[in-house]
């Protein structure tokens, strides 16, 4: 397909990418993901508007606390031995060091 013809036909369907996002949020009751310099693209289809975003996710709790990736809960969990969400409080505690984390949960 001409790279023009390709243009003409999103400009159709109502595809915008937006410029200039700094973060998106998607919150739920209990805990936040948040989106770091996401990509955005809108596109209307039928009146209803469609978001895709694209980007690192990263979780946060709810209210502004610091976000916790996966692989820290992951290490945390593994070099201890509790659960996951046990690993993940922790490291809600020690403000996302695992380092800290991992002490305070062996001093128990």
């Amino acid at each position: 397909m001409d790279p023009r013809q390709a243009k003409k036909m999103m400009r159709q369907l109502g595809y915008k990418e937006w410029e200039g996002v700094e973060e998106v949020i998607i919150r739920t009751a209990d805990r936040e993901v948040v989106i770091r310099n996401p990509g955005v693209a809108e596109m209307d289809a039928q009146g209803q508007h469609m978001f895709m975003v694209t980007g690192k996710a990263e979780e946060a709790v709810p209210g502004g606390g610091p976000a916790i990736p996966d692989e820290d809960v992951q290490l945390v969990a593994e070099r201890t031995g509790v659960t996951p969400e046990e690993a993940r409080q922790a490291l809600i505690e020690a403000d996302g060091e695992p380092a800290e984390a991992i002490i305070k949960l062996m001093q128990r």
